[in-house]
């Protein structure tokens, strides 16, 4: 049985060959992203163990968070470039996977993040979920989720708001196009919780804004914020 498994095995890697999805150079690991040299190349930031860091420094003023930080810089440019739209268009979630246990275990080792109670995505437009078959973000929080032992959850908090992308639109258009835009569900009790928000990137932090805005103050939960990429 075991050898009949390698040989399946043998033929989908000489047919259907694992690439790496930053440089396309053949892997031989079947659950490998990137090859070694690009895993290299990727622009990490080192916020996990950074107090003040850009991103929390985006929200300052605007919400009250516990800890804030992105995994990778991203630029115009690039394999983040390149990572992230396979993410999120190419349905390439083992992205995802693979920052979410990335993330996950960078949180184990540093003083920060700590007791976090639930791990939420920034969630989509059902309209937007149906057109693209997939959170992008899903895997990632469940991966951190599993890793600190927290509990993952897409029910939380909707996007009640349908809207386009807001990638060529500056901050205050953003804000505009994103306030009221997630509700929070009032079935689940949440009371003097710490909550970690997952998103992608982090580009004025607006939509991050308005999600944590989406919960009522009197409940007194905690938010800490986590995205794979921040823009630079």
């Amino acid at each position: 049985m075991i050898k009949g498994v390698k040989i399946l095995n043998d033929l989908q890697n000489l047919f259907f060959p694992n690439t790496c999805l930053g440089c396309s150079e053949i892997i031989g690991f079947n659950d490998a992203v990137l090859c070694v040299s690009c895993r290299h190349q990727l622009p990490l930031t080192q916020f996990i163990n950074e107090n003040d860091n850009l991103t929390e420094k985006f929200l300052y003023g605007r919400i009250k968070i516990e800890n804030a930080a992105s995994f990778i810089r991203y630029y115009k440019k690039g394999i983040s470039k390149q990572l992230i739209h396979h993410l999120k268009y190419k349905g390439h979630q083992e992205i995802g996977t693979m920052f979410g246990k990335w993330v996950g275990h960078e949180i184990l080792v540093s003083n920060r993040f700590k007791n976090i109670d639930y791990v939420i995505p920034v969630p989509l437009h059902k309209k937007k979920l149906k057109e693209r078959g997939y959170n992008q973000v899903s895997n990632f929080g469940i991966e951190i989720a599993n890793c600190i032992d927290a509990i993952y959850s897409e029910e939380i908090v909707s996007n009640v708001k349908y809207s386009k992308t807001h990638t060529s639109k500056n901050r205050n258009q953003r804000a505009l196009s994103i306030g009221n835009q997630f509700l929070y569900n009032k079935n689940i009790p949440l009371n003097n919780k710490h909550i970690l928000i997952v998103d992608d990137v982090i580009t004025t932090g607006a939509t991050l804004e308005s999600c944590v805005r989406a919960f009522p103050k009197e409940l007194n939960i905690k938010f800490s914020i986590i995205t794979i990429a921040i823009t630079s």
